[in-house]
């Protein structure tokens, strides 16, 4: 195993790496740098694309092609900032079943990309990455309906999977629960933990990180159900690391689930992110919590609109606030930026861009600016 060379990189290093604006030139002076993964099937895109977001007016710009890359439909950073993986959302890369990982070096000044490798994900159309800081990464394939374990060496070279753990069983519905999908996965707070949201099987898999051997373990409640038929599609955690909010795409809902200091989980309530009375067609997708804990976000793909909630901070029960329509159509993916005072919306199916300003008091968004991009799926600060 490769075990340590990784994390001693990370000693004394920043969580993120400095502002910059995405172009060649002096960035102590330049706005904050964002990435945006891409479909590039079917699409005008080349890959992964790099953009500025200026912190007094809210402009987007300098929008460039950062990395060449195929489907790079989800992207994540090391917290030094010294690599991006991204996933190839493809499943022909080896006999029709895996798609791929793949490594880049970041250049600091520039924000460009360059591959270092990739090797095969653990399974067919991977949607998701997480990266930890001993270089341990993770993903999520879709249709296979797996998660596969890697680990970054040294040089951001990207190891062939370590272990891969394959779900099983369905859903009751039949048009997208045949089998398992696994949509997410994510090292938990305590750093030990692993989550992965499976949309068709209706649960989040909960595994113990196996350093010293390079595998997942199952812990002692190994599944976490959601509502049948619900899809569980990501996951948030709040700031206190004790509790953790699952968006699910079918059901289109939060649910809160309790993190138990004996291990366990104990489901709560789940709040709908559409009107009261709404019939229409519509799915959920992305969901993230403020940087100061007070308010979570949640992206309706149908409406179009992102769903404002407060978190109670005693209870953390949510209570809805608000929406704000996205300009756009099938908002994928969203953001807030390091300091929480923006929102960056990616519609995939309106190819372009949204930049809204967000009150810290009220949660609320107000429009800024917007960028053309080809089928935007994914957008990373860096």
């Amino acid at each position: 195993m490769k075990k340590n060379i990784f994390l001693l990189l990370f000693a004394g290093a920043a969580v993120l790496a400095g502002p910059a604006k995405g172009v060649a030139q002096d960035n102590s002076k330049s706005g904050m740098m964002f990435y945006i993964g891409t479909y590039t099937e079917g699409s005008d895109s080349k890959g992964i694309y790099r953009c500025g977001l200026d912190p007094e007016s809210g402009q987007l710009e300098n929008y460039a092609l950062a990395g060449v890359s195929v489907n790079p439909s989800f992207v994540t950073l090391t917290p030094d900032g010294n690599y991006l993986l991204a996933v190839q959302e493809k499943n022909t890369a080896v006999g029709n079943t895996q798609g791929y990982i793949e490594s880049f070096a970041v250049d600091k000044s520039t924000g460009n990309l360059k591959s270092i490798n990739k090797e095969p994900s653990g399974g067919a159309d991977p949607c998701f990455v997480a990266v930890n800081p001993e270089g341990f990464a993770l993903t999520a394939n879709y249709t296979s309906g797996s998660v596969g374990l890697f680990q970054l060496d040294g040089d951001g070279t990207i190891s062939k999977a370590l272990y891969v753990s394959q779900h099983e069983g369905h859903g009751p519905n039949v048009n997208r629960q045949k089998g398992p999908h696994a949509h997410s996965s994510y090292f938990g707070p305590d750093g030990n933990s692993v989550f992965a949201a499976d949309l068709g099987t209706d649960d989040v898999y909960v595994y113990r990180l196996d350093a010293d051997n390079g595998k997942l373990v199952p812990c002692k409640t190994p599944q976490i159900p959601m509502a049948p038929g619900a899809g569980p599609r990501h996951i948030a955690f709040g700031p206190n690391g004790q509790n953790m909010y699952v968006i699910s795409e079918m059901g289109c809902t939060v649910t809160r689930v309790a993190m138990k200091d004996d291990g366990g989980f104990d489901v709560k309530e789940s709040v709908s992110t559409l009107p009261k009375g709404y019939d229409g067609e519509n799915t959920c997708a992305e969901i993230a919590i403020s940087p100061d804990g007070k308010y979570l976000y949640a992206s309706n793909r149908g409406l179009d609109n992102i769903v404002i909630f407060f978190i109670d901070p005693q209870s953390r029960k949510l209570t809805e606030k608000g929406t704000e329509g996205v300009r756009g159509k099938t908002p994928r993916n969203f953001t807030l930026s390091p300091d929480g005072k923006f929102l960056l919306v990616a519609n995939q199916n309106s190819n372009n861009i949204v930049a809204f300003r967000r009150n810290p008091e009220t949660g609320m968004l107000t429009y800024t600016s917007e960028i053309k991009a080809p089928k935007p799926v994914c957008l990373l600060f860096r």
